[in-house]
């Protein structure tokens, strides 16, 4: 945080809570489609209602490959079901642990926060959801703006 320097005892206005809400996202590096799914929380189940998202958005006769973290929940057992059904049509791929920049959403999650939630103060976590909800809701459709963050051609 910046504060110019006549300013001696600057006030930062913040909600005193602790709540998160949880965000899926996936961006197609063929047509910088973005797909999201909102939950209360991150887990497996959670997980596994997203990939089942992005399979009903996947292209007929194509494969999938989701470039993931090593999160708990993404190696859950839970999925092992859904993982052997659709073997064909979805690979997971993990990157190394500790490199989460190597990840293209990453760069998304960046943009996002800045774009809805840098320098403005939310009253209550469902102002902060809203903002952050009509950001990425811009990139709903294929554009060029995440193409060329996420470094597709």
């Amino acid at each position: 945080m910046w504060v110019p320097p006549e300013i001696k005892d600057p006030v930062l206005w913040h909600a005193p809570v602790r709540k998160s809400v949880a965000c899926f996202g996936a961006v197609s590096l063929k047509t910088g489609k973005f797909i999201r799914a909102v939950s209360d929380h991150f887990n497996a189940r959670t997980f596994e209602y997203f990939l089942k998202k992005l399979l009903r958005c996947r292209a007929r006769g194509k494969r999938m490959v989701i470039i993931l973290d090593n999160a708990r929940y993404h190696h859950a057992i839970l999925l092992i079901p859904l993982l052997k059904k659709y073997r064909h049509v979805l690979r997971l791929l993990f990157l190394p642990p500790y490199s989460p920049q190597l990840a293209p959403i990453e760069r998304v999650w960046k943009l996002a926060r800045r774009l809805a939630t840098h320098n403005q103060y939310f009253a209550t976590l469902g102002a902060m959801v809203e903002a952050a909800m009509s950001c990425l809701d811009r990139w709903r459709k294929p554009n060029c703006a995440l193409r060329k963050l996420c470094g597709i051609n």
